[in-house]
C-alpha cells in the first residue's frame, strides 16, 4: 500500500466546495487501488489575511514542504479587491516560488451542455481540447506543430504563414532561443523555455506573463496587451508603455 501525505488548502471563493469534492476523489482512488491518504488542512488567502493579518504563513510553507501533495482551491476575491490592504491571490505565487513549481498547465476541454455559459460562439467552441501554457518570470513557453500546421484555430483564427513553415517547424525544437531571438524576444539564461508540439488531439496555447505596470488595469484593458504572437509564445505581451513587456 502507498501512502501520500496531502495538504488540503481550500482558499477563498469556490475553492472549498472544489478541494471537498477533490478530497472525495482522493479517497475513491485510495479504496479502488489500494493507497491511503493521510491529509491535514491549511489557511491561506483571505482567510489568512484575516486571521493572520498575512495571505500565507511561514508555518504553512513549512508544512507545504513537508508534504508529497497540495491540492489548492482558489485564492482572491471576486473582482480582484484586497482584503485589509493585502492581496490574497498573492498566496498562490509565493506558494510556486517557495517551492519552485513553475509550470502552470490549464487544461481547456467543452462541456457539451456548459456550452452556451460561454462568451465564445457554441460553433467556435465546440469540440475545443487544449491545454493553456503560463508564462511566469522563469519559464517561458512556446507551440510549434513539428508535423503539419495543428493550431488553436478556434481561439487564434488561422495559423499565420511562418508557423507552417518547415524552418520554424524543424529549428523551433532544437533552437528555441535563437528563433525567438528572431523575433526580436531576448530571454535571460535563467529563463527556462519550453516547447510544446501540438498535436491534431490536443493543441496549445500560451498565457503571456502579466506586463510590468498593469497591476490597477482591468481585464478589457489587460485584453488589448495581449497578442496573437504572445499566445504562440514568440514575443510577451505588450507593455503599457509601448513594446515588449
Amino acid at each position: 500500500m502507498a501512502e501520500f501525505h496531502v495538504l488540503y488548502a481550500p482558499g477563498d471563493g469556490i475553492g472549498p466546495e472544489i478541494v471537498a469534492q477533490g478530497r472525495r476523489v482522493l479517497e475513491a482512488i485510495g479504496e479502488r487501488f489500494g493507497h491511503k491518504f493521510t491529509a491535514e488542512h491549511a489557511l491561506i488567502g483571505a482567510g489568512a489575511v484575516e486571521k493572520h493579518g498575512i495571505e500565507l504563513t511561514d508555518e504553512v510553507i513549512e508544512r507545504a514542504h513537508a508534504t508529497d501533495a497540495i491540492l489548492l482551491g482558489a485564492c482572491g476575491i471576486a473582482g480582484g479587491e484586497p482584503v485589509k490592504g493585502r492581496h490574497p491571490e498573492r498566496a498562490v505565487l509565493t506558494l510556486r516560488q517557495e517551492l519552485g513549481l513553475w509550470a502552470n498547465l490549464r487544461p481547456m476541454k467543452v462541456i457539451e451542455h456548459l456550452i452556451n455559459a460561454s462568451p465564445v460562439k457554441p460553433e467556435v467552441l465546440r469540440g475545443v481540447d487544449m491545454l493553456v501554457l503560463e508564462n511566469t518570470p522563469r519559464v517561458h513557453n512556446v507551440t510549434v506543430c513539428t508535423l503539419c500546421s495543428c493550431y488553436p484555430w478556434a481561439v487564434l483564427g488561422l495559423p499565420p504563414a511562418w508557423y507552417k513553415s518547415f524552418p520554424y517547424r524543424s529549428r523551433v525544437v532544437k533552437d528555441p532561443r535563437g528563433v525567438l531571438r528572431e523575433f526580436g524576444l531576448e530571454l535571460t539564461s535563467d529563463v527556462e523555455v519550453r516547447v510544446w508540439d501540438s498535436t491534431a488531439e490536443l493543441r496549445y496555447i500560451v498565457l503571456p506573463e502579466r506586463p510590468k505596470g498593469t497591476e490597477g488595469m482591468t481585464e478589457e484593458e489587460l485584453a488589448e496587451l495581449v497578442t496573437r504572437n504572445s499566445m504562440i509564445g514568440t514575443e510577451k505581451a505588450v507593455s503599457p508603455s509601448g513594446g515588449g513587456s
